[in-house]
């Protein structure tokens, strides 16, 4: 039944489109016929529509485990095939989707969340810092208390029976995230819109999740002044400066490798940029063997001393004075999202580009943790 009302549903909506498409080429209005008509697809539609919230809500109270599954499942559907049809300009009336949970704002429309849901995922995929990273979602300031024991540490000690213990601590500090608002425009041509071949809900998911992840990764590694600070304070005990300007030896990665305690080696990887990596492709050990390997096992296909490499394009090529390379356990980054990404989709507002905007709000923060866990190697300034 689902299935047949949902083509019914199809065919009304290619129907609607094909009244509006035939006025606006004739440059008119409706006739009073076609207003009837269309008038009377989109009653159906309403009526479609509830039939199925009916059904589904039927199904959940017959198996509520397996109904709220196939509900959650026809929803994000609906959800998919409402976004695509606004983007085209095949509905216009927003009540007509009402079941796809749009909004409607002063510029565009608000998408579903199931949408903006899969473009965080894809994100997640192709930003492996973001990934990594520990994440809060709250709002307001977060404030997050760490132990510090770079100065003074609890230690153990002989004692002589009946005299005192000298007690020794660390410090308890912490570091404050509050949030910065960013925003990503995307424009999607109108003559890929148009073109039926194309899943045009992928391209804008896949468009947009590159946007966001490429202004992400940047500043999560380098932040920006008076905004997100991500690992630009890494403390200068954590820092190994090469002896060259833009060239970096074998015991320099040793000594970054060393500069994170053991008990955090686990979770550590390399990133640096693909220029660095091709550098340390052609180091080799004493015996003549070669220091970064390919590894089918690995999840970006290199490894350097038995870490996983990822190659960042926000990363500096070899020059002197930059950054050369993060080597860390990445959860030590907390990132707090103040509030979920938001996603509108312009479709007026750039009608003399012929394009289609996409645009996404972020508000977030992020700031070291855990120094412990995040070393970096800078190049030795060029004279």
């Amino acid at each position: 039944m689902d299935k047949k009302l949902y083509e019914r549903r199809s065919a009304l909506l290619d129907e609607m489109d094909a009244i509006v498409k035939k006025a606006e080429t004739e440059n008119r209005a409706f006739s009073d016929e076609e207003q009837k008509s269309y008038d009377e697809k989109a009653a159906e539609i309403a009526r479609i529509d509830k039939t199925i919230k009916s059904v589904e809500e039927s199904r959940s109270l017959e198996n509520p485990e397996s109904g709220n599954t196939e509900e959650k499942e026809n929803k994000e559907k609906a959800e998919e095939r409402a976004f695509a049809d606004y983007i085209r300009g095949t509905v216009s009336d927003m009540e007509t989707r009402a079941d796809a949970n749009f909004t409607k704002g002063a510029n565009g429309a608000v998408i579903p969340t199931s949408i903006v849901n899969k473009i965080i995922t894809r994100v997640e995929e192709i930003c492996p810092v973001y990934q990594l990273s520990t994440k809060y979602n709250v709002g307001g300031t977060l404030t997050i208390p760490y132990y510090d024991e770079s100065t003074q540490s609890i230690t153990m000690a002989y004692a002589t029976e009946f005299n005192e213990l000298e007690s020794t601590a660390g410090e308890f500090k912490s570091i404050s995230l509050t949030g910065y608002l960013s925003g990503v425009l995307s424009l999607i041509s109108k003559s890929l819109i148009n073109n039926s071949q194309f899943d045009i809900v992928s391209v804008v998911i896949e468009r947009m999740a590159v946007s966001v992840s490429r202004w992400i990764e940047k500043e999560l590694l380098f932040g920006t002044k008076d905004k997100m600070e991500g690992l630009s304070e890494i403390k200068a005990d954590m820092t190994v400066t090469t002896n060259a300007a833009a060239v970096v030896t074998a015991d320099e990665l040793i000594d970054l490798q060393e500069k994170i305690p053991d008990v955090y080696q686990g979770g550590c990887i390399w990133i640096m940029n693909k220029a660095m990596r091709t550098a340390i492709r052609k180091l080799k050990d004493g015996d003549g063997n070669y220091l970064l390997n390919k590894d089918a096992t690995s999840r970006w296909g290199y490894t350097l001393f038995g870490k996983d490499v990822y190659v960042s394009d926000a990363m500096p090529k070899p020059e002197g004075g930059k950054t050369a390379m993060f080597y860390g356990d990445f959860s030590a980054l907390a990132v707090k999202l103040t509030e979920n990404m938001s996603i509108e989709v312009l479709r007026e507002n750039y009608a003399t580009q012929h394009a289609v905007g996409v645009v996404g709000w972020l508000e977030m923060d992020s700031k070291i943790e855990n120094s412990q866990k995040i070393a970096k190697l800078s190049f030795k300034a060029a004279s």
